[in-house]
């Protein structure tokens, strides 16, 4: 959500400031704008929509200086309209903020009653104004955020440009991440490694609280005490090359046919294959003593932590609560002492669920974290940290690092179930197996692109489509209707196949396509019985099964869709799969925009 950089440069920065708000397109945007300082003036440029309205207003108005902030905007407080667009700006100085100042209300009320005016509707803008009263006062930049910084309640990183030093940003963090980038002559901020990856690959992660000063000559860095701190500067690994879309159409078309490779490279952190074991990092707690777990996760990634519950409580036996990380504080969960907390999150960075962790931790739980991001907020206060290696993902809609959450979590389950004796060597052995025959069924299911890009057109005139799937295929149903409604804008539900009598059956009609997922097995039989009660309503089922599934139950769709045959812990998976295709195609049948649909954003970094 939102996407912030900041350059310190020694040659003019407008063109490479956009160069980095492209780089965070994916993070989910409706404005965007620069600032410069030159010649002791704030040069101001902003668009609402696309970058690309953005790019024209430069073409026409350039904003020239050595030095600036830009920034993409996801609305929270006010209309997307160039008036609400950042940098926020007052004579002295300009900012650009991502997250939310929750005491905005009253600071405003109090900045009006001195005389301060505004021009937008947003809460940055109070921040632009308290900073701008301290350097009318006659402080420094440095003094200034100094003094401003305890009086905003909420979450934010901020960079911040002053008119009467174009030779400085300040930055400042808490909630929201923040990078600084180190060049040859030049300092960067940035929201990620991936907005800087061209501009320098040696970074240092901002913690909560710090707040920084950036010059040509490097960083000073200054924790929530106001103490000068040393933070340690990494290299980031991030390659430009790794947002590029190669051969492919689209971000999302990519990163689905990534997922062998990267699901492969994710098991390679947790599967020893000459031992046949499953392992996971060091932990400085025995999961033997575990005796209930407590998953928190949103949107896809809290779809990855409901098929863990059936994984964690079929073959480890031990119980599961799952929560939404935007309820779980505020229900106020009964948490008992010893019990494991477990976050999954693309970016390490979500709001919500970086509350829900906190509250664990102070509730007495041990944390363990499944992330994308090894260096993210979540990834640092975890006690078990447990990465995806899925790579920058791009498109707004996850895909890939959903693949690798479930890798994770399947390798979790195996070795609790292990450490807790519910699991002989024999089945460890044989759960090793089938996990590193996960690339190859994945693979297999992506031959089927073709097969599934000619039905789409079935399923993209619909407006209502129903998903169904039973066990660890009910959380897939879940999903393939959450993949479909963000980015083709179909309304679409995702039920347990045995519930659709109960209330979703009054839905059926000639209408309505009924997306099935059965792999053939123990569940199937009652799964086709739930399609014969749609298809004697006049329903058209869409049946992905395996061979042996379709040849029972596939006369008589209206598409299926083959899928390999493979055992029952890889399923979700490779179902995965065709759901997250059949998104795919629908949207690009529809026109609609496939990487950054209307919004939403890649982290939501505001509760």
């Amino acid at each position: 959500m939102c996407g912030i950089i900041g350059i310190v440069g020694k040659e003019a920065v407008s063109d490479r400031l956009v160069d980095g708000l492209k780089r965070m397109e994916y993070r989910g945007y409706d404005s965007a704008g620069v600032c410069t300082v030159q010649d002791g003036q704030l040069i101001r440029r902003r668009a609402e929509g696309k970058l690309a309205n953005l790019v024209s207003v430069l073409k026409t108005d350039d904003a020239a200086g050595d030095i600036g902030i830009a920034h993409t905007r996801w609305a929270t407080h006010g209309a997307p309209t160039t008036s609400n667009a950042h940098p926020h700006a007052t004579g002295e100085v300009a900012l650009v903020h991502n997250g939310i100042i929750e005491n905005f209300k009253n600071l405003r009320e109090e900045l009006s009653a001195r005389g301060r005016s505004f021009e937008s509707e947003t809460d940055t803008e109070v921040v632009a104004h308290l900073v701008s009263e301290q350097v009318e006062a006659g402080k420094s930049p440095q003094e200034s955020v100094k003094a401003v910084l305890p009086q905003l309640r909420g979450a934010f990183a901020l960079a911040i440009a002053f008119r009467s030093q174009p030779d400085l940003l300040i930055g400042a963090r808490l909630g929201s991440p923040l990078v600084v980038g180190y060049g040859e002559g030049e300092t960067f901020l940035g929201s990620d490694a991936l907005a800087l990856a061209p501009l320098t690959q040696k970074i240092a992660y901002l913690e909560e609280g710090d707040w920084v000063v950036i010059t040509r000559d490097g960083a000073a860095i200054y924790d929530e005490n106001n103490v000068p701190v040393e933070r340690e500067i990494t290299t980031s690994g991030v390659s430009a090359a790794t947002i590029e879309k190669g051969n492919y159409r689209h971000f999302m078309q990519k990163e689905i046919f990534e997922q062998p490779t990267v699901v492969a490279q994710t098991l390679q952190s947790y599967i020893r294959p000459l031992e046949q074991q499953v392992a996971l990092p060091q932990m400085d707690f025995d999961l033997r003593d575990i005796k209930r777990i407590t998953i928190v996760a949103c949107g896809t990634s809290y779809y990855a932590g409901m098929v863990a519950k059936y994984w964690f409580e079929t073959f480890a036996r031990v119980p599961v609560d799952l929560d939404f990380a935007s309820e779980f504080r505020y229900r106020d969960p009964v948490l008992e002492p010893g019990g494991l907390a477990l976050f999954i999150s693309q970016s390490g960075e979500t709001a919500d669920t970086l509350a829900a962790l906190r509250h664990s931790k102070l509730n007495g739980q041990k944390i363990a974290v499944v992330v994308n991001v090894p260096t993210s907020s979540m990834a640092r206060e975890a006690d078990l940290l447990l990465p995806t290696h899925a790579g920058p993902e791009i498109g707004v809609a996850s895909t890939k690092a959903f693949s690798c959450q479930l890798a994770v979590l399947a390798a979790l389950a195996a070795h609790l179930a292990v450490v807790k004796g519910k699991m002989s060597r024999e089945e460890e052995r044989e759960v090793v197996k089938h996990l590193t025959e996960a690339p190859a069924a994945l693979n297999a299911a992506l031959a089927h692109d073709d097969d599934i890009a000619d039905m789409a057109h079935h399923i993209a005139p619909a407006r209502d489509v129903l998903y169904l799937g039973r066990g660890p295929d009910y959380p897939l149903a879940l999903e393939g209707a959450l993949k479909l409604k963000e980015i083709s804008y179909i309304h679409a539900e995702g039920y347990a196949s045995g519930e659709m009598k109960h209330g979703p059956i009054a839905l059926i009609d000639e209408s309505v396509p009924v997306i099935v997922l059965a792999p053939s097995g123990p569940l199937f039989e009652k799964t086709v019985s739930n399609m014969q009660e749609v298809r004697a309503r006049g329903g058209k089922v869409v049946l992905i099964s395996d061979s042996e599934g379709l040849a029972e139950a596939g006369e008589g769709c209206l598409a299926t869709i083959e899928m390999p045959k493979v055992h029952p812990l890889i399923a979700p998976l490779v179902y995965a799969v065709p759901v997250q295709l059949l998104a795919y195609h629908v949207a690009v049948a529809k026109g609609t925009d496939v990487d950054q649909p209307r919004n939403l954003a890649k982290s939501v970094t505001v509760e």
